[in-house]
C-alpha cells in the first residue's frame, strides 16, 4: 500500500474547472429535498439552493438532472426541503450517493409524511413547497427549478451542516 499526501486520483490544479471551484468555495447550509410517498420516494441532497422572501416566499434549487428526486418532484409537484444538522452528515453522504446504505437511505431515519412529502423527523427546520413547473430548465449541468413557499417551521438552532469545497463543515 502505498500512502499518498494528497488525493491520488484529484485533477491537477491548472486543470480544473474554474467556475466549479468558485461555486465550492460559497458554502451553503446543505438541505435534503425530498419528495413523494411509500415505496415511491425520493430524496437528493441539495448545497445549490437560495431562498427568497417575498409573498410568497421562493425556494429556487438546483438539481441533478438524472436524479430520482428531480422525476418525483415533477410527478407530485411538491417537495420537502430540510435543513440539515451536523448529526445529519450520514444522511446527507447517502441522499448525495457518496455513502452505502443498504435498503436505502430512508431508512437511515425516522421519517413522517407530510402533504408535501416526506420529512425526516431528526430536521427541525423545514418547508413545504409546491413547484411551479414552468420554472423547470437546464443551467449549466443541472435544472433549475423554483417553489412556492407554501410552509415552514423553523426548529432550534441546532448545529448546521455547511458544504463548502467539497466536504462538510459544522458550523454553530
Amino acid at each position: 500500500m502505498t500512502i499518498h499526501s494528497g488525493h491520488p486520483f484529484a485533477t491537477p490544479e491548472d486543470e480544473r474547472d474554474q467556475v466549479r471551484r468558485l461555486r465550492g468555495r460559497v458554502g451553503s447550509a446543505v438541505s435534503l429535498w425530498t419528495a413523494g410517498q411509500g415505496v415511491e420516494r425520493a430524496g437528493l441532497t441539495v448545497s445549490s439552493y437560495l431562498v427568497a422572501t417575498g409573498d410568497p416566499g421562493r425556494v429556487v434549487g438546483l438539481l441533478h438532472p438524472d436524479s430520482d428526486l428531480l422525476d418525483r418532484l415533477q410527478e407530485t409537484g411538491t417537495a420537502v426541503v430540510s435543513l440539515l444538522g451536523a448529526r445529519d452528515e450520514r444522511l446527507a453522504e447517502a441522499f448525495a450517493g457518496t455513502m452505502p446504505a443498504p435498503g436505502g437511505p430512508f431508512r437511515l431515519a425516522e421519517w413522517e409524511q407530510t402533504e408535501w412529502g416526506p420529512r425526516a423527523l431528526s430536521a427541525h427546520t423545514w418547508a413545504g413547497v409546491r413547484l411551479d413547473p414552468s420554472s423547470v430548465r437546464e443551467v449549466g449541468w443541472s435544472v433549475l427549478v423554483e417553489a412556492t413557499v407554501e410552509h415552514v417551521v423553523i426548529g432550534g438552532d441546532d448545529d448546521v451542516l455547511v458544504h463548502r469545497r467539497g466536504r462538510y463543515e459544522r458550523r454553530p
